[in-house]
């Protein structure tokens, strides 16, 4: 455990509630699927001297002196993650999922183009069109569903909706749907009707890297994702591609756009979570996890 005795000593208020926290994660089983419990190295690194640093820009083009260890952290955060989804591009700077999905947005849509994403209630998330989100206010959205039957994507119906609509995006992934996403078939209906597609995998980051659920890079323009869900890290997104001019613009919009100083405490949060899952014990954890839902399923 963490020792927290400066803050016991300074502030005994909250350092009580915190306390409290902790023992209510520990005597409790989670079953809420965007949370997780990290390692205590992440936790270290996340409460670590880097949250002093201000660091504007990227690693070697700072707007601020005195970045080099901030640089060196940051850069080991992306390899990590081109390595663990075996891509070309990461950016790593996103405060959270949604402010990932806006920063792709921002990068390749004018406001007021239309957008094709799974609606809330089918298990879709605020940020895939959800009218009250910013997703919704600054484009023209419109949503897919599941089979009231299966409870599965129509994939059918998308491709029916995608040629009416003819959106500029279309946007899979979910909060809610408990089921394999069909990865290669979304591409097909984005070409079918001239439209980019973005992936967010936040909630199956974990099964995606581990080889428990196909992934979404060979087949999307850009990929969003969280880092504290299956990937077990701190609080935080980043943002994948193949794509070298998509990945400038999503640079352009991650800073300055959308964002100024990065949490260097949490990207160091982020590379040691990077590094735990690339270790054969965190595939193992994966399969675990699988197991015990399969048998929660049945129960």
């Amino acid at each position: 455990m963490i020792d927290n005795k400066a803050l016991a000593l300074q502030d005994k208020e909250a350092y009580e509630i915190l306390q409290k926290e902790r023992r209510r994660e520990e005597d409790n089983i989670e079953l809420i699927a965007s949370e997780n419990f990290v390692s205590m190295a992440v936790r270290e690194a996340n409460g670590s001297i880097f949250t002093n640093k201000y660091a504007e820009g990227y690693p070697g083009r700072r707007y601020y002196g005195g970045c080099e260890y901030i640089d060196r952290m940051e850069v080991l955060a992306i390899e990590r993650l081109k390595k663990l989804f075996n891509c070309q591009y990461a950016n790593v700077q996103p405060h959270s999922g949604s402010s990932a999905n806006m920063e792709v947005y921002q990068a390749l849509l004018n406001h007021g183009d239309r957008i094709l994403g799974m609606s809330l209630d089918a298990g879709g998330h605020l940020t895939h069109g959800y009218r009250f989100s910013f997703s919704g206010k600054e484009y023209e959205s419109y949503s897919y569903g599941v089979d009231e039957k299966t409870g599965l994507i129509d994939y059918d119906n998308v491709l029916k909706i995608a040629r009416e609509v003819k959106p500029k995006m279309i946007i899979c992934g979910a909060s809610a749907y408990p089921r394999i996403i069909d990865f290669k078939k979304f591409r097909e209906i984005a070409d079918d009707v001239g439209a980019l597609l973005m992936v967010d995998m936040a909630h199956i980051a974990g099964l995606i890297c581990t080889g428990y659920h196909p992934s979404p890079l060979p087949y999307a323009d850009v990929v969003t994702s969280t880092t504290h869900k299956t990937l077990r890290g701190p609080r935080g997104g980043v943002i994948l591609t193949d794509n070298p001019d998509i990945a400038k613009k999503i640079d352009k919009a991650v800073f300055p756009c959308c964002q100024g100083g990065p949490l260097e405490n949490t990207i160091a949060g982020k590379a040691i979570a990077f590094g735990e899952d690339l270790q054969p014990s965190f595939k193992e954890y994966i399969k675990r996890v699988v197991d015990n839902c399969k048998v929660l399923c049945k129960s």
